[in-house]
């Protein structure tokens, strides 16, 4: 097998491994097997298990950095370089919701795979967590622009409040919809991600719950 397909192999067969049994459970073995490659070609493709899931990782992060900048910076040209702080928070959070909810995306293994990345915490994924912050503090950056009287202290809190709501909603998706008894519909992510958006500027801006999400709404 030629080496560029060898290392595609890899990453496939990884990325599947893991969004099914998860980091733990899975040995590189396991991979060489599901690859159809040998040990070697593991080893000097990517060096170790660590390298391979990082590698994993960072390529699904700076797929969803991107998206998350390009949404920022369409929503910022629309205002003048300044945007409103619901289109900030919508930028922010929208993307990984679209990519890991929905019943096409949790099909993939690209989206359980980040999935998995966020439930499960591992060395080389929080390395990077902490390490790759550059894109978050564009967001800080446009938060105050969007909220110059709003403290600044107030206003990275909110950033990682936000984050926080859209990590625990995929984490725990189907728990929240067996408690709901369904009422809470995770299949519809526009709503889910609206919904987030709107108790992250309540939070910020004291604004009225229902005001805001229906502003929300009739903006998309």
């Amino acid at each position: 097998m030629p080496s560029d397909r060898t290392r595609t192999a890899i990453l496939e067969a990884a990325e599947r491994l893991y969004a099914d049994r998860g980091f733990a459970d899975v040995t590189l073995r396991d991979i060489v097997a599901a690859a159809d490659v040998n040990l070697a070609a593991v080893n000097y493709h990517f060096g170790s298990k660590d390298e391979l899931i990082a590698e994993l990782f960072v390529t699904g992060s700076l797929a969803l950095n991107r998206e998350r900048l390009s949404e920022l910076r369409a929503a910022e040209d629309r205002g003048g370089g300044r945007a409103d702080i619901t289109e900030v928070l919508r930028a922010l959070v929208g993307p990984s919701l679209r990519g890991c909810l929905g019943p096409d995306r949790q099909r993939s293994a690209a989206a359980r795979f980040m999935i998995r990345a966020s439930i499960e915490s591992v060395p080389p994924i929080r390395k990077i967590k902490n390490r790759e912050i550059d894109h978050l503090r564009r967001f800080a950056a446009a938060m105050k622009r969007s909220l110059p009287g709003r403290d600044e202290v107030d206003l990275y809190w909110g950033l990682h409040f936000a984050l926080a709501m859209a990590h625990q909603t995929i984490r725990d998706s189907e728990r929240l919809a067996k408690l709901s008894e369904g009422k809470c519909d995770l299949d519809d992510v526009n709503a889910v991600v609206e919904r987030i958006v709107a108790v992250a500027v309540m939070g910020l801006t004291g604004r009225d719950l229902e005001r805001n999400a229906a502003g929300a709404r009739r903006a998309r």
